[in-house]
């Protein structure tokens, strides 16, 4: 076994948040779809489709390592907001947690010597500083805008609402 039970069950915990992050985008994708903002919608269940994506490399990688994935009950999330900005504050404030989250599964793998699982979640450290970025992008953008929303939509459909390129590019 090449990972230790210890950090296997952090990772099981990581497994539910990163699944917890994609139906909490799911929800915000469908509160926009009916305040009828498309591109919105279509960029957060995008983003429900990326986090089920980190869900499932974690789920890969604990397998691999020989430990056992034991994923628990995920907390409901929240599907109403009082505006976009609401619901975008709140997409910036759990991938700030998930951003810690990460952190502490990397001082788990230090602290064990365990080489491989450093090496593992660079790519998650790496894409947590695109994810912060991009959600305050949006959030800044969204504040700016002073609720005229097509403006908002007009700037994701042309940007992706992506953050600019950091040069610490995930997977690389």
């Amino acid at each position: 076994m090449l990972i230790s039970e210890k950090l296997a069950r952090a990772l099981s915990v990581q497994v539910g948040n990163e699944f917890g992050a994609s139906l909490q985008y799911v929800m915000l994708a469908s509160y926009f779809e009916r305040e009828a903002l498309p591109v919105l919608a279509a960029r957060f269940y995008e983003q429900a489709d990326e986090e089920r994506m980190h869900a499932m490399k974690i789920s890969h990688y604990v397998n691999a390592a020989g430990g056992t994935l034991e994923i628990q009950a995920i907390p409901k999330g929240k599907a109403d907001f009082a505006s976009a900005e609401e619901g975008v504050q709140l997409a910036l404030d759990w991938e700030l947690t998930v951003t810690r989250q990460i952190n502490d599964l990397v001082g788990i793998a230090i602290i064990e010597s365990d080489h491989l699982a450093q090496n593992f979640l660079v790519w998650f450290v790496n894409e947590q500083l695109e994810e912060v970025s991009s959600m305050d992008m949006l959030l800044k953008t969204i504040q700016r805008a002073k609720g005229d929303m097509l403006r908002v939509e007009e700037y994701v459909s042309r940007s992706g609402a992506k953050a600019p390129e950091s040069g610490l590019e995930p997977g690389a």
